[in-house]
């Protein structure tokens, strides 16, 4: 794979439950970390991409606000939006912008103010991102759409809840360890099994918290980033996948059709295969969409990915490291923001500088990033 598109910088906000700023203010903080670790000055930028989910805070059309505040003028900015995978979908975006000749060096920033409503209305706002005509209407929420993958796998794989708690139990040991997550605390078993019910057989634990949290992430051509980067992390393979919009016209719910095939896309174009991921991150906004991502990117076969929890090859010394950074469920998820940090933690990993949760020689690594139940599905294969 030629190595023509690289990640320079990234950077990330503390990701909390209430940040007390603007959205402005909020994405400066990932943009100034992306920026000093890239070394560069906004004169180095002549793009930025601004992801978010809308209708989370009254500024209508922020991207040039967001812009503006970060000393891009008079640069244009573009607006990519596809809810909880935007940011990975503003670097594709990023990425075929460099490619054609039309930008050299991008910012993508991601952002999420989510405390700005109600925990009530941001659920509405979630269920809306299905059929407003023929599904939301009846009540339809994330976890219920989650459950109902969950409750599928169950029935066809012999799936158990202990199962799931195990996933959680592995966030919340690397989220202690992540200094810019929402949780930090330790599980056990017992707390996570005694945990209320959200929607059967989602437990409370089983299920991420809203967050408000912004990142960046610096691209640039080949010829750029050898000349402003003394480490440049390569974007080797891209894919992605969009599915329908109404779970109804979906033909299995044991797993996401948009995720394995982003995945096929991703691992052709990279020219390698599952085996040969060292390190991934990926979209485990519930439990059982950390397990069904194992089966959807080739990690295990359908049914078995319940193996690699149980047999901890999904931990930091096991067979393919799996959101060691606490993933979602520990971090939170600031809708925007969410694919930018994943793809922080890998452009780290494959450095050699994520400190306490460093994969042993990485060289490859795998973003997994999704939109709405399934909808949108982006994975991103780096190299160092």
């Amino acid at each position: 794979m030629p190595k023509d598109v690289a990640i320079i910088g990234v950077g990330q906000s503390n990701f909390v439950r209430g940040y007390e700023g603007s959205i402005r203010e909020l994405s400066f903080e990932a943009y100034r970390e992306a920026m000093q670790d890239a070394g560069i000055t906004s004169e180095n930028i002549d793009a930025s991409i601004i992801c978010s989910a809308p209708e989370y805070d009254k500024q209508r059309s922020p991207s040039g606000l967001i812009a503006e505040y970060l000393g891009l003028n008079p640069q244009p900015t573009f607006a990519v939006e596809s809810v909880c995978s935007s940011s990975t979908t503003g670097l594709k975006t990023a990425y075929g912008l460099i490619k054609s000749g039309l930008h050299q060096a991008v910012a993508i920033v991601g952002f999420q103010k989510m405390s700005e409503i109600s925990s009530a209305d941001s659920q509405e706002r979630m269920g809306r991102g299905a059929d407003i005509m023929w599904e939301s209407p009846f009540g339809t929420t994330m976890p219920a759409y989650y459950a109902m993958h969950a409750r599928t796998h169950f029935d066809t794989y012999g799936t158990t809840e202990e199962d799931l708690a195990l996933i959680r139990i592995k966030s919340a040991r690397y989220g202690q360890l992540n200094e810019k997550a929402v949780y930090r605390k330790d599980l056990t078993m017992g707390k996570i099994m005694e945990s209320d019910y959200v929607s059967s057989p989602l437990k409370r634990f089983d299920c991420c918290a809203n967050a408000d949290g912004s990142s960046c992430i610096i691209m640039a051509s080949a010829e750029k980033a050898r000349e402003l980067s003394v480490q440049p992390v390569w974007i080797l393979g891209l894919g992605s996948a969009t599915a329908s919009y109404s779970i109804t016209g979906r033909k299995a719910y044991e797993g996401l059709e948009s995720a394995r095939e982003a995945a096929r896309q991703a691992y052709e174009m990279a020219s390698v295969k599952p085996d040969d991921i060292d390190v991934a991150e990926v979209h485990d906004c519930f439990t059982i969409a950390e397990l069904m991502a194992y089966e959807n990117l080739g990690f295990a076969d359908p049914g078995r990915g319940v193996e690699l929890i149980r047999n901890k090859e999904t931990y930091l010394e096991g067979k393919i490291p799996v959101n060691v950074d606490g993933g979602l469920l520990s971090k939170g998820h600031p809708i925007g923001a969410t694919g930018g940090s994943q793809v922080r933690t890998i452009v780290q990993q494959l450095r050699g500088e994520a400190g306490e949760i460093q994969v042993p020689g990485a060289k490859i690594g795998l973003v997994h990033n999704i939109g709405g139940v399934g909808i949108y599905a982006n994975v991103i294969i780096m190299g160092s």
